[in-house]
């Protein structure tokens, strides 16, 4: 039998509504897609996200679009596939990074193995997840902290008050800090609020800029004192290179450079480059995570509490204690969707 490629759309409700600088997200509309030969099934996930232009007609026509080239192949590596599914899904990849991770995901529970086994060992050591504070009303921030003890906080800013935010922040956990302003900063204000925020337990920025601001970006690096990491700036491939003289690490999300396949090569660039390396996720499901998941022992950061931040989930695989990866058994990335 050959491989069939099924896809299916939930809503994936958040316990708290989600707020960047730029929007505000109560549920997750997301896609899960299916690889199977009818005993082994590989799981992907790509999400709707309007400020990359993810819509659910698009994934679908891209999606609808993949499924005859998927069906038709013979086995083969996934870099193969990548680049056979790169030229058909060249304007989508968020569809092209759910179909690899599905395949990769696939290929690794039929060599009875785990997806993270192709490039490092049960013992090699993965960095602690963030977990995210979005924008809300200070009180709200600090419950949330409260409620929430963890080991490392990522805090999104973007507000009249973000320096007041923080301090008040600090007050409630000694854990560590990181920011992510979601391109709402200047330069003059990045500058500024690096040294207010090293004295208050701060380990680096997140893409303080608009993406474009390459002239900002530079007068940014040189004097901060904190490390600055690309995010919006860095997308894909060709990114890595272009964000080295701007940045001092790169963000790499699955979703927006096609999956783990392309990750691995801007990982490998980005060590070459002397980068720091972190990889991020979407409000995602446990699908998504655990894909992304795979590639943490490459990392010097992770940020992967896409699906802590869920109401209700729709699949059980890689889970969190107080920020350590805890991988379960099984091939693959072990993911198994939960029935409904």
């Amino acid at each position: 039998m050959g491989l069939t490629l099924n896809f299916q759309f939930y809503d994936l409700p958040l316990s708290h509504p989600f707020t960047i600088s730029r929007y505000t997200v109560t549920v997750q509309r997301t896609v899960i897609v299916e690889i199977s030969d009818g005993k082994h099934t590989g799981y992907g996930e790509a999400t709707v996200n309007p400020y990359y232009q993810s819509t659910q007609e698009k994934l679908s026509a891209s999606l609808y679009k993949a499924k005859p080239l998927v069906e038709n192949i013979d086995e083969i590596d996934p870099a193969q596939l990548w680049q056979l599914l790169s030229k058909v899904l060249e304007d989508d990849y968020f569809a092209l990074c759910a179909i690899d991770i599905a395949y990769w995901d696939y290929i690794s529970k039929k060599q009875n193995r785990t997806v993270r086994s192709h490039w490092a060992n049960n013992e090699t050591p993965t960095p602690l997840t963030s977990y995210t504070i979005g924008i809300d009303q200070l009180d709200v921030m600090r419950q949330k902290i409260i409620e929430k003890p963890w080991p490392i906080y990522k805090i999104k800013l973007g507000t009249p008050n973000d320096m007041e935010i923080i301090a008040s922040l600090r007050e409630v956990t000694s854990a560590i800090f990181r920011i992510d302003a979601n391109c709402a900063w200047s330069a003059e204000q990045t500058i500024s609020y690096s040294k207010i925020l090293k004295d208050l337990n701060v380990e680096f920025i997140e893409q303080p800029l608009q993406a474009n601001d390459f002239e900002g970006m530079k007068r940014v690096k040189e004097q901060s004192v904190l490390p600055i990491i690309a995010d919006e700036s860095c997308q894909k491939e060709a990114d890595v290179l272009a964000c080295a003289p701007l940045f001092h690490g790169v963000n790499i999300k699955l979703m927006k450079c096609g999956g783990i396949t392309p990750a691995l090569r801007m990982i490998s660039q980005a060590k070459e480059l002397g980068l720091y390396i972190m990889a991020g996720c979407m409000t995602e499901s446990t699908v998504g995570i655990s894909g992304l998941c795979q590639i943490a022992p490459l990392l010097t950061y992770l940020d992967a509490d896409g699906a802590l931040l869920l109401g209700e989930d729709i699949a059980t695989g890689v889970s969190f204690d107080y920020g350590k990866i805890v991988y379960p058994d099984g091939f693959g990335t072990a993911v198994k969707l939960v029935d409904n």
